[in-house]
């Protein structure tokens, strides 16, 4: 249930903003080709934005992460002096490090910005792998933060977003032109609609290679703080391991898919031992 009240909220407050926007901007779709523009970037990138902004909050409460703010064991001061060392190699403030119950290794990084992250880790991630090996995934996840990687991926999406907008609408009014020049609005929606889903899942496929190449650098920039050993050691220990995040967050995981395709958030772990064994 709170999960879909996120998603509810969320959504809500990305048609609240486009609504505000749009009216401060006086901006109508039907206007011309340079107002559909810019109506198009507005919805376009206005749920991309919003979600940035609201990832923190959203991946804590999906999650039931546990920030750590004074340190209970061993493990978690162990866990903070990690993350602030590495954040310290890459001159960055240190994000905040939580914990969340799960019996499936797993990680994750997101923020806002690189100096308002959070880096989370499950319980499993801590159960089954060594220190050396949590210490190699706290570097991926860092190399993430550090090479801004969650807002190139907003502004990739929104840039996708915006063009999918305004290309279905630009073909749906050609399509639905009558001959005395006048347009059939039943003709517009329906052809808009399917065209918005056909061109979002050609845009996915650039998102998704995308998504792809940042973890890929994410890799390259955790052997560079720790040594390729440990991080190809860590990759090896999550195979055959199943991604517990929800879905929407699961390009945010240190792993899923167990195989390389258009779709896919992450290159199969094969490709990415090979690929740092290759440094």
């Amino acid at each position: 249930m709170k999960r879909i009240f996120l998603f509810i909220a969320t959504n809500i407050a990305v048609l609240i903003v486009i609504r505000i926007v749009l009216a401060v901007l006086g901006i109508n779709s039907t206007d011309d080709t340079a107002s559909l523009l810019a109506f198009s970037a507005v919805v376009g990138f206005s749920g991309s934005i919003i979600s940035l902004l609201m990832s923190k909050t959203v991946a804590k409460n999906s999650v039931g992460a546990e920030v750590i703010t004074q340190p209970r064991s061993e493990e978690e001061a162990w866990l903070l002096a990690t993350v602030e060392a590495q954040a310290r190699q890459w001159n960055l403030k240190t994000p905040e490090v939580a914990i969340y119950h799960s019996p499936e290794p797993n990680a994750f990084a997101t923020g806002a910005s690189k100096n308002n992250s959070l880096v989370a880790v499950s319980t499993g991630l801590l159960d089954h792998m060594t220190r050396d090996e949590v210490e190699a995934v706290l570097a991926h996840e860092m190399a993430h933060v550090g090479n801004g990687d969650m807002v190139t991926l907003t502004l990739i999406q929104g840039v996708v977003n915006t063009f999918v907008v305004f290309l279905a609408r630009i073909v749906s009014g050609m399509v639905a032109k009558n001959e005395d020049g006048s347009t059939s609005q039943g003709t517009y929606f329906m052809v808009s609609m399917v065209l918005q889903i056909v061109f979002g899942f050609l845009a996915s496929i650039i998102v998704m290679w995308f998504s792809r190449q940042r973890e890929y650098r994410a890799d390259a920039g955790a052997a560079k703080l720790v040594g390729a050993p440990k991080m190809i050691a860590a990759l090896q220990r999550l195979k055959g391991a199943p991604s517990d995040l929800p879905q929407e967050m699961n390009a945010m995981g240190i792993a899923s898919d167990s195989k390389d395709s258009l779709l896919s958030t992450h290159p199969s772990l094969d490709n990415r031992i090979a690929r740092l064994r290759a440094l």
